[in-house]
């Protein structure tokens, strides 16, 4: 999934940072996001790469049989994200067990562009932060 050319790529989250040093990490296992906004940015870009494992495993535990797996394969298939704007964010930090980000991501169908606002709800247990859910709302931009 992951190419070279990809890690030398700025990461789709818009951090300015390479992939390798922004949320590579986080997407390999290697270590858990240290912050909701990080978690949030990291979902984005699993999205953007297809790592559908990733978004399942960030996803708070009691909400993952809800996630059929073949929607978000499919979703990641034909959905190119094209930005990510961090609007606001409450909490979250690596002292707070709960963290809200609210964000703007722009994406394209084949048919559309549209921009995805959400103001996500996250929680962290044991240091490792999840995704619970979030308020959504799809319009296109075409």
């Amino acid at each position: 999934m992951l190419t070279s050319q990809t890690i030398q790529q700025r990461c789709p989250c818009g951090s300015e940072k390479s992939f390798t040093f922004c949320c590579e990490p986080y997407i390999e296992g290697q270590k858990p996001a240290p912050t909701a906004e990080e978690l949030m940015r990291s979902r984005y870009t699993a999205f953007a790469l297809g790592a559908i494992d990733y978004l399942i495993d960030t996803t708070v535990p009691e909400k993952r049989e809800l996630i059929d797996r073949a929607i978000f394969a499919e979703q990641t298939q034909f959905t190119t994200w094209t930005g990510l704007t961090i609007l606001n964010k409450e909490a979250g930090s690596k002292e707070d067990t709960q963290g809200i980000v609210e964000f703007e991501a722009a994406f394209e169908t084949e048919d559309d562009q549209c921009i995805l606002h959400e103001r996500s709800s996250f929680y962290a247990k044991n240091g490792q932060w999840f995704y619970a859910d979030g308020e959504v709302d799809v319009r296109s931009v075409t």
